[in-house]
């Protein structure tokens, strides 16, 4: 359009500027415009006018203009597509990152693992994932779905749902020697509401089924250093239920404070509410600090109804009304610690230090759990890593093994990741102890230590990004 109007008003003026110079060659002094020439002249004006107004439209267009932050790229419009500036290129988003800030995410992990004592049952003792020998096994399939709150985006609400399926369930979640019904909550690893409280730099209140976040590991293998487990992950909470409050004082400070049923119960067994403090310092971006603080209560007041049948009250099954013989009253208290160092782009290190203490009643012998676990990292190429592992556990009256002993154990894992959402691990690793505990083929025969290999393939995919 632009072309075509600038067109026709030069031509307007060239007819009219040859009427005027033929008007001039008949007469030097000849008379003052007529009214036909009048109208012309206010003709090319407003054309003037017209075309300049459209060319400062088109300039407009075609000049690259910042977005405004937080916001959602403008649609272009038809005027501007072909003037499009040339940016740099963005990262793609994922599809299953939706526009209101909800992600929809996919896991599974499997694996294949030797055990060389070949244990009868083709068991491996004292792990928490990496349960069986010389089979292949669906280890977790899991699908998260999240909206966390976020301020900059004028969220205050939020949410997060983690399914979990397959062999790590039974040992994350659902065990009878927490839940008084298990069978409820099996395959709900997450479930809570969050909302964000207008008090300083803003409270995020947190309620439901949440994981814990005592020790150093956690549950998603793709955010782990090595495939299998440390001692401490086996043995510390995987998961609470209740209020979680957390507050941010500033950049390199976090704090949070928790009123929970108690470990690894998503409905209680007692009347007691346990508690946690917990405090995350980083005072640079190379450097996390975690000081944590739990107490609780952790023993039966009824007789759980596991597998129950028809109810004898007019309630839902497995809810019990028989009272144990004897209740306990014997608290738990948890003193957990781990820091993470990034040493370069390259090397990468962690430490963790534990100490609990148990009574059944409040005035029995206390037992002891107490150790630590070192970590190391070195990232040989983009796609190649390798990860080692030290821990020790002491058991001090059986509450994590059921004996006394000192538990130990070295693991080398190597982990392959070509492409953004798929990797495999090659681990090895070795327990041993001071006592013997571990099987072999023989029922009769205990040894002191087990050494497995193990394979594990992770494919992952969705649109939250980082740590899930």
């Amino acid at each position: 359009m632009c072309r075509h109007s600038t067109a026709l008003s030069a031509f307007l003026l060239a007819a009219f500027w040859a009427s005027v110079a033929h008007s001039q060659t008949q007469t030097d002094s000849g008379p003052s415009l007529t009214d036909r020439e009048k109208m012309l002249l206010d003709r090319i004006e407003q054309l003037q006018q017209r075309v300049s107004a459209l060319e400062n439209k088109v300039a407009t267009s075609a000049s690259p203009t910042p977005a405004p932050a937080q916001t959602a790229p403008a649609v272009p419009s038809s005027s501007s597509v072909q003037a499009t500036p040339v940016t740099p290129p963005t990262p793609e988003k994922s599809p299953l990152a939706f526009s209101d800030g909800t992600t929809l995410n996919f896991d599974f992990d499997g694996y294949y693992g030797y055990n060389f004592n070949h244990p009868i049952g083709r068991v491996n003792l004292l792990r928490a994932f990496d349960v069986t020998s010389n089979n292949f096994t669906v280890s977790q399939a899991g699908v998260v779905m999240e909206r966390a709150p976020d301020l900059s985006a004028h969220r205050r609400f939020g949410y997060r749902l983690d399914l979990m399926f397959g062999q790590s369930t039974d040992a994350m979640q659902g065990g009878a020697q927490n839940e008084p019904r298990p069978q409820i909550y099996r395959n709900i690893f997450q479930a809570y509401g969050s909302y964000i409280l207008p008090i300083g730099s803003g409270l995020q209140v947190d309620f439901g089924k949440f994981a814990s976040s005592l020790g150093y590991e956690s549950n998603y293998v793709k955010d782990q250093l090595n495939y299998s487990r440390s001692y401490f992950f086996n043995f510390l909470p995987f998961y609470h239920t209740g209020l979680r409050a957390t507050y941010n004082p500033g950049s390199k400070l976090s704090l949070q404070y928790w009123l929970v049923n108690g470990e690894n119960q998503t409905e209680d067994f007692n009347g007691f509410k346990s508690q946690a403090a917990i405090i995350t310092v980083k005072p640079t971006k190379d450097i996390s600090w975690n000081l944590n603080y739990y107490e609780g209560q952790e023993q039966r007041d009824v007789v759980p109804a596991l597998n129950p049948g028809v109810p004898t009250l007019p309630t839902q099954p497995g809810l019990s009304i028989t009272p144990v013989t004897t209740p306990h009253d014997g608290r738990t208290h948890i003193i957990d610690s781990y820091a993470s160092f990034n040493l370069g782009s390259k090397w990468s290190t962690a430490l963790e230090g534990d100490y609990v203490i148990n009574r059944v009643a409040s005035n029995s012998a206390p037992t002891r759990v107490y150790g630590g676990v070192g970590y190391l990292h070195r990232q040989l190429t983009n796609s190649l890593a390798l990860n080692g592992r030290f821990a020790y556990l002491k058991d001090n009256g059986g509450l994590f093994s059921g004996i006394t002993q000192d538990l130990k154990d070295v693991t080398l894992t190597a982990v392959y990741q070509p492409v953004d959402g798929f990797q495999t691990r090659l681990e090895y690793r070795r327990d041993f102890t001071n006592q013997p505990f571990f099987l072999t083929n023989n029922p009769a025969v205990l040894v002191k230590s087990q050494d497995t290999a193990t394979l594990g393939l992770i494919w992952w995919f969705g649109g939250k990004q980082g740590s899930w």
